[in-house]
C-alpha cells in the first residue's frame, strides 16, 4: 500500500487520522506489525497542529483494535431483549432478516416508522454520514442531531455569523490564552500543547474557567472556578470591569459591533459583586480575571463544549465570546477567539448523503429524545406514527442518551425491531434483535475533518479486519439493495465517495490528498480575524441576537427560544437547586474514556477503577459520609448509586461524576444518564447533560 512508509528504524508506518468524537481529529501514524496487527499509534509530528502528541487512549490503540471481545460474526437474538442470549448466523441472512423487518415496518405504518439513528462513533463522513443515504433514499425518519454541538455552535454564530474562528495554532502566539469549558487535558490534548508552548516562548499566562479543579485547571496560571450554568454571569462581569476600567476598545467597538453603547449600559449593573453571588467566584478572583484580558489585548479565547450543555448553554457560549469583542482582541495574531471549524470546509457531500434525495416534508425526530420516542410521545413523535424500526450505527443511546430510564424502556418494547452495527456487545447491542460486526478505523478508508483545527485529513484502510466485520458503507449498501434503494452513491467505493467529494468541492483529488497526508483548509489571516467584517450582512459582531434566526445547519428549532436573553445576560433558564434537591450535578468526561468508547480496555478501566462522585468535603460531613462511601443521588428521572470521592475543588453544592461508564459497571446497573433531561435546549436543541438537580444521601 502506497500510504505505508519504512521508518529509519526498519518498522512499517502507516498513515491515518483519530477518528473519534473528539475536536483533535490527530493526525497519526501507526506501527503495522503485519497485514492483521497493529503496535504503537503516534501523534504525527509534521503536522503542526497535532505535534507529534496525542492522548493516551489512542496511543494504546492496539488494545481496542485487537481485543478479544470485538464482535467479528453477525448474531441473531435468541433470549429476552437485554438478555445477551445471541446465536451465530451468516451475514446473507442476517442482512435479509433486517430488510424483511424493515419492509414489514413499512408497511405497517409507512416509511417513518423506520429510524437509522447514529452518531460519532467514527467521524469520518463516509462511514459515519452514508447512513443518511439510505434514510432520505426511502424517506425513513430524519435525525435532528442534538446531542452535542447545537447550543454551542448556535451561541458562537449568534455573535460571530457562522462557526468558524481564528487559525487555533495562534494560540502558541498569544499572550493570554483562556480554556472556557473544556477540559483539554482530558479531552483536547492540542490545545495544551500550543498554550504551553505560548507560555514558554512569549510568557503567556493560561486561565481556565470550568467547574470543578480538573486537570486543566490544575495547569492554569489563575483558574476561575464558578459553579455550572452560570458562565453568562461571569462573562458579563468580566465586561463590566472592562468597561470600567477604560479597556474597551471603542474603536474597534464602534467599528466592528452592533450595540455597543447599549451593551455598557446594561452591563453597569452586572459587576463582580452580582456575579459572585450567582457564580460562586469570589470578587477578588473575577477582578482577577477580567484585569489579566484587559492588561493582554493578545488574548486567545478556547471557548469549549462543556459550558454549553446546560438549558442557557447557547446565551453562554455567546456571552462569552463576546469578551473578545470588547477589547477588540480580534484584531491581532493570537487573538480573537475559537470555538470550532464548522463552517471553514464548505464540502459538498451530496452523493455520500444522498442530498438529493431529500424529502424535507419527512419528519425531523430528535436525537437527544428518543426515549420519548420510543414510548411513544405524541410531541416527540411529531405527531406522527410509532418508530417500530431501528438501525444503529456509530452510537451507544441505552448509556449516552439523557433520561436513560425512559431510553431503556422504550428499547424494550416487544414490537420494536433493532439492527445495531457495533465492534463491541455495547448495551444497546445487547437490546438488538440483530447484531452486525463493524470494522474499526484501521479496517476501511474514510476521510476525516478538523474540529478543533484545519486539516483534512485522508484515513486509509491499513490493516484486515477480524473475522467478518464489515464496514458501514458496505452494510448500507447492502441493505440498499435488498430494499430497492436506488443512487448513485450506493454502486461506489469510500474512495470513490471521497474522491467525488473533494472534486465537486474545489478540494483537489483523493490522490493528492492521500500523497500529501492533509489539507490545510484555514482561511486567510484577514478572514480569520473578521478584518473586512463579521459573517453578518452589516458585517458587525452582534451583541443582541436574533435568536430564532441564528445561522445553523439544521432549521428546527426547539426550547424556549423566545424567553432567551436579548444581550448578554445570566439567564436563568437552568435546573436551579432546590429544597428537595439541593445538589447541581454535572457528568463531566473522564480522561480514560471518549463518551462510552474506550470503557471496554482493560487500560481505561483500571485508570478510573470505578464510577465515583466528587463531593465537597464540608457537603459530605453534612450527610455522614466519608470518602469512599456507597451514595445515592436521585431526581425524579431516577437514582444511581456509586461511590463518593471528597474532593474540595467543587463548590459547595456541586456534584461531579466524570462518565461514561458502562451501566453495567453500576451497583444496580443503572448509569450516570439515568439522572440527566431530555428537554431540548434553545435554539436548536441539546441535551443538558451538565445540568441537573439531584438529592443525595449515604447508602444504607
Amino acid at each position: 500500500m502506497n500510504e505505508v512508509i519504512r521508518s529509519a528504524a526498519g518498522k512499517r508506518i502507516g498513515y491515518s487520522a483519530c477518528p473519534h468524537d473528539c475536536p483533535s481529529t490527530c493526525a497519526l501514524d501507526v506501527e503495522l506489525l503485519d497485514a492483521h496487527t497493529i503496535g504503537r499509534v503516534r501523534g504525527a509530528k509534521d503536522n503542526d497542529y497535532t505535534a507529534g502528541v496525542i492522548c493516551a487512549k489512542v496511543a494504546r490503540y492496539a488494545e481496542r483494535e485487537h481485543h478479544p471481545e470485538r464482535l467479528t460474526h453477525p448474531l441473531q437474538r435468541v433470549g429476552e431483549k437485554g438478555s445477551g442470549e445471541f446465536r451465530r448466523i451468516g451475514w446473507e441472512d442476517a442482512l435479509d432478516l433486517v430488510a424483511e423487518q424493515f419492509v414489514r415496518a413499512e408497511q405497517r405504518h409507512g416509511p417513518e416508522a423506520v429510524w437509522p439513528y447514529y452518531y460519532a462513533g467514527t467521524m469520518g463522513l463516509v462511514m459515519r454520514d452514508g447512513i443518511n443515504r439510505l434514510r432520505h433514499v426511502k424517506r425513513y425518519s430524519g435525525f435532528h442531531s442534538t446531542i452535542c454541538v447545537n447550543p454551542a455552535y448556535a451561541g458562537f454564530a449568534a455573535g460571530v455569523g457562522q462557526i468558524a474562528g481564528v487559525d487555533p495554532r495562534e494560540m502558541a502566539k498569544s499572550d493570554l490564552v483562556v480554556i472556557w469549558g473544556t477540559n483539554a487535558v482530558n479531552t483536547q490534548v492540542n490545545v495544551m500543547t500550543h498554550a504551553m508552548r505560548a507560555r514558554k516562548e512569549r510568557g503567556a499566562k493560561i486561565a481556565v474557567v470550568d467547574i470543578y479543579m480538573n486537570g486543566t485547571m490544575q495547569q492554569a496560571d489563575l483558574p476561575v472556578l464558578i459553579k455550572p450554568g452560570t458562565d453568562g454571569a461571569l462573562a458579563c462581569a468580566v465586561m463590566h470591569c472592562l468597561f470600567r476600567d477604560g479597556k474597551a476598545d471603542w474603536e474597534y467597538l464602534n467599528k466592528y459591533t452592533d450595540a455597543p453603547h447599549e451593551l455598557e449600559r446594561h452591563l453597569r449593573t452586572r459587576d463582580p459583586q452580582w456575579a459572585s453571588a450567582i457564580t460562586g467566584a469570589s470578587i477578588d478572583t473575577i477582578e482577577a480575571f477580567a484585569r489579566l484580558i484587559g492588561e493582554r489585548r493578545r488574548a486567545f479565547f478556547r471557548l469549549g463544549y462543556g459550558f454549553s450543555r446546560s438549558r442557557n448553554g447557547a446565551a453562554n457560549m455567546h456571552a462569552a465570546s463576546c469578551i473578545p469583542a470588547v477589547t477588540g482582541a480580534w484584531q491581532y495574531e493570537g487573538g480573537g477567539a475559537f470555538h470550532i471549524n464548522a463552517d471553514i470546509y464548505r464540502l459538498d457531500k451530496t452523493l455520500i448523503e444522498g442530498l438529493d434525495a431529500w424529502d424535507r416534508s419527512v419528519r425531523m425526530l430528535d436525537q437527544s429524545r428518543i426515549g420519548a420516542i420510543l414510548t411513544g410521545d405524541r410531541e416527540a413523535l411529531m405527531g406522527g406514527g410509532p418508530v417500530t424500526a431501528l438501525f444503529i450505527q456509530n452510537t451507544n443511546p441505552v448509556v449516552v442518551a439523557p433520561d436513560q430510564n425512559v431510553v431503556k424502556r422504550g428499547f424494550a418494547r416487544a414490537d420494536l425491531f433493532t439492527c445495531v452495527h457495533e465492534q463491541f456487545m455495547t448495551e444497546t447491542a445487547r437490546m438488538a434483535d440483530v447484531v452486525l460486526p463493524a470494522t474499526t478505523f484501521l479496517e476501511h478508508d474514510d476521510i476525516y475533518r478538523g474540529g478543533g483545527h484545519q486539516y483534512l485529513i485522508f484515513g486509509p484502510k491499513l490493516v484486515e479486519p477480524p473475522g467478518e466485520c464489515r464496514n458501514n458503507h458496505e452494510v448500507v449498501c447492502a441493505l440498499a439493495k435488498r430494499l430497492g434503494a436506488r443512487h448513485p452513491g450506493f454502486d461506489m467505493t469510500p474512495r470513490e465517495l471521497i474522491d467525488h467529494m473533494l472534486r465537486v468541492s474545489k478540494r483537489g483529488t483523493l490522490a493528492e490528498l492521500e500523497a500529501n497526508r492533509w489539507l490545510d483548509c484555514q482561511p486567510p489571516f484577514r478572514a480569520s480575524h473578521y478584518l473586512d467584517g463579521f459573517a453578518w450582512p452589516d458585517g458587525k459582531f452582534r451583541f443582541k441576537p436574533d435568536w430564532p434566526n441564528v445561522p445553523f445547519r439544521s432549521p428546527y428549532r426547539s426550547g424556549p427560544v423566545e424567553a432567551m436573553p436579548a444581550l448578554p445576560d445570566h439567564w436563568r433558564s437552568i435546573e436551579e437547586a432546590d429544597g428537595e434537591h439541593p445538589f447541581r450535578l454535572a457528568t463531566s468526561p473522564a480522561r480514560g474514556f471518549l463518551n462510552t468508547t474506550f470503557n471496554e480496555t482493560p487500560t481505561s478501566r483500571a485508570q478510573e477503577r470505578r464510577p465515583t462522585v466528587m463531593i465537597h468535603p464540608a457537603d459530605a460531613a453534612g450527610y455522614g459520609i466519608v470518602d469512599g462511601d456507597m451514595v445515592v443521588l436521585g431526581n425524579r428521572r431516577g437514582t444511581v448509586r456509586l461511590h463518593a470521592r471528597l474532593f474540595d475543588g467543587v463548590c459547595r453544592g456541586v456534584l461531579i461524576a466524570e462518565s461514561i461508564w458502562p451501566n453495567q459497571a453500576y451497583v444496580d446497573g443503572c448509569g450516570i444518564n439515568a439522572l440527566t433531561g431530555a428537554d431540548p435546549i434553545a435554539p436548536y436543541g441539546g441535551a443538558a447533560f451538565h445540568d441537573n438537580k439531584v438529592w443525595l444521601r449515604r447508602a444504607a
